[in-house]
């Protein structure tokens, strides 16, 4: 029996531009392809063990034709609109009480201080959850198991009694090793909203 739902949050509840963030942010710092050692910064970044400054810095030494505004504007360019009625589902779970709800995010701190400033309901979003788990601030990351152990601790709940909802494919790989019921959500063709449409297919 499922009893939480875990939920990411990128393409889950706020929709992405990911294609479209890589493609700024190459042409920014003027490569075919990331380097091996940005790919490390923002990983370490995502997972809290960089500061902002830190992560900013290391942009400038290494592409110092960029300034800081530019390099934070390409950073922020993947975040688009947040669906009101994505709320709007959300609140009906957390007013029914069937599911404890957890939010289970690879995300860093200019993220979030961004989506803080364009989403005006973004406080309200966070008060639906009953667990609300950001990379950056609990120094893990997905897809590592110790995330996802990390939160059947915190809720002192079991893995059969979960699902895990994530647009990721090793994420929700990662998961389901664990014995974790997963949703590999489809950004380009489902939404969270259809959640108890696809119920029985899911759990």
């Amino acid at each position: 029996m499922i009893k939480t739902l875990i939920f990411d949050f990128g393409a889950i509840f706020i929709n992405l531009d990911k294609a479209g963030a890589t493609k700024k942010l190459l042409d920014m710092i003027g490569a075919d392809a990331l380097p091996e050692a940005a790919i490390s910064v923002n990983t370490l970044y995502e997972q809290g063990l960089l500061s902002t400054e830190e992560f900013l810095q290391f942009y400038t030494d290494n592409f110092p034709e960029v300034s800081q505004t530019e390099i934070r504007d390409t950073w922020n360019s993947i975040l688009l609109e947040f669906p009101k009625e994505r709320l709007e589902f959300l609140k009906t779970l957390a007013q029914d009480k069937t599911y404890e709800l957890i939010l289970l995010s690879n995300t860093n701190a200019l993220h979030i201080d961004h989506i803080k400033e364009q989403v005006p309901f973004y406080e309200e979003f966070k008060s639906q959850f009953d667990g609300f788990y950001l990379s950056h601030e609990i120094e893990l990351r997905k897809p590592n198991a110790d995330i996802y152990q990390y939160v059947l601790k915190q809720h002192q709940t079991k893995a059969e009694h979960c699902l895990f909802i994530d647009d990721t494919k090793a994420n929700t790989d990662a998961a389901a090793a664990l014995g974790i019921h997963v949703w590999n959500l489809d950004e380009t063709t489902q939404d969270i909203t259809q959640l108890f449409d696809l119920k029985s297919k899911l759990f």
